[in-house]
């Protein structure tokens, strides 16, 4: 009899800093997976507005985490501390997941293997009307599978596209938060050095870019990234990638 291998329980773990309608519409996402969560747990890293979005919005379950670091990697970090998941999915406060996101991540973890999965994603620049109407302007598709030379050079798995297991997370330290940027680029090269990956084909996941300036540009200028999946090049080599680390850390939210 062929044994049927148990599928994990996904915790979801989402950072936001003052960008309440952007947020709503990630969470939104969230509700509509077909595989629920086992949890939500959400840094607010600043602004205090999240509080007034998750009473809007329905989620089986919700826990809300004020946080004041200033940095994506270590919100993070701080959001996934007592997540009850066996696997810890990341979505960032302004982009989207289609409904079968979830249920498709969760699968490539009933290999006890793996340690980390991925979706496709579509990156989509955006234009965000003076209403809060958000205007898709074109998407292109990044799907690859696992290329270890390529993605020593361009980073093409944003953290909304993938997920890592958790005991895996914790063994490594989670993101290294003495990265100004790049913390999650250097979470996935060194989970692939531990453990199994696996991609799961299709898009699932959608990365919102925005241009700056006006309506369209972020609310906070402190969670700015200084560049976008899909249109990067990273070129790190272990030497840069020491010159990368320091103060001035930086939120990694989109902005091309």
């Amino acid at each position: 009899m062929r044994r049927v291998l148990a599928v994990p329980t996904v915790s979801v773990i989402v950072v936001t800093r003052d960008r309440p309608r952007f947020l709503a519409d990630a969470l939104a996402s969230v509700v509509a997976q077909e595989r629920s969560p086992l949890e939500v747990r959400l840094g607010d890293d600043g602004g205090g507005n999240a509080a007034a979005v998750v009473d809007r919005i329905p989620l089986l379950e919700l826990t809300l985490l004020p946080l004041a670091l200033g940095h994506a990697g270590a919100a993070r970090n701080a959001a996934a501390v007592g997540a009850r998941g066996e696997v810890l999915a990341f979505l960032d406060d302004d982009d989207l997941w289609q409904p079968q996101h979830l249920a498709g991540l969760a699968q490539a973890f009933a290999d006890p293997e793996v340690g980390l999965a991925w979706r496709d994603c579509d990156v989509v620049r955006e234009r965000v009307t003076e209403d809060g109407t958000r205007v898709a302007l074109e998407r292109r598709t990044l799907a690859r599978e696992w290329d270890d030379r390529l993605m020593r050079s361009d980073d093409y798995l944003p953290p909304s596209a993938f997920a890592i297991r958790r005991s895996l997370f914790e063994s490594l330290g989670g993101f290294d938060v003495s990265f100004r940027f790049s913390e999650d680029w250097d979470l996935l090269l060194r989970a692939a050095a531990a453990a199994r990956v696996s991609r799961v084909p299709g898009v699932t996941a959608e990365v919102r870019i925005r241009a700056p300036g006006g309506a369209e540009s972020h609310a906070n200028a402190n969670l700015t990234r200084p560049a976008r999946h899909g249109e990067r090049q990273h070129r790190v080599d272990p030497g840069e990638r020491e010159q990368q680390r320091g103060g001035g850390h930086q939120h990694r939210h989109s902005q091309p």
